[in-house]
């Protein structure tokens, strides 16, 4: 019994073996199936639901949908998000929440889109961006914030 079982195992092995080995024999004869992408010289087209890191939308006024509501920073399972926020004085006199700092810690982000899904305004979406390589790992602490930038007139 042992030794059937023994020599199965090296047949499955040997056929495994040959098969992946016609594969590869068929592409290296079929020179016109080209599969390998040149990476630096040549991108790869990202689908368009592909997850790469957390960014604020600001339109050409420097203008940002986000109230400073943390709804996003209660909704992020490992705290990548970091809402710092500060009380503005309406002209009437009331007092009103709005967002001072966004900060995003992307080396801590599992890119599981909880946060975009959670924020009431759209202010954040995910995107496209795959190449987050930094030598100083204190890069990937980001301010999503423009400097100088504000909320939206007519966003709550």
């Amino acid at each position: 019994m042992f030794l059937k079982d023994y020599i199965s195992d090296i047949f499955n092995a040997v056929k495994s073996l040959l098969t992946g080995m016609r594969r590869t024999g068929y592409y290296f004869t079929h020179h016109k199936e080209i599969i390998t992408q040149q990476y630096p010289d040549t991108k790869q087209i990202l689908p368009e639901r592909f997850r790469g890191e957390v960014i604020m939308l600001h339109d050409e006024n420097n203008e940002h949908a986000c109230t400073g509501c943390t709804a996003c920073e209660l909704a992020c399972p490992n705290a990548t998000i970091k809402i710092v926020t500060k009380f503005d004085v309406s002209p009437e006199g009331k007092k009103k929440k709005a967002l001072d700092t966004f900060v995003y810690h992307l080396e801590l982000c599992t890119m599981c889109n909880l946060c975009i899904v959670a924020c009431p305004t759209d202010a954040i979406k995910m995107a496209q961006t795959f190449e987050h390589s930094v030598f100083d790992r204190s890069l990937l602490t980001k301010k999503l914030n423009k400097p100088g930038s504000k909320i939206r007139d007519g966003v709550e």
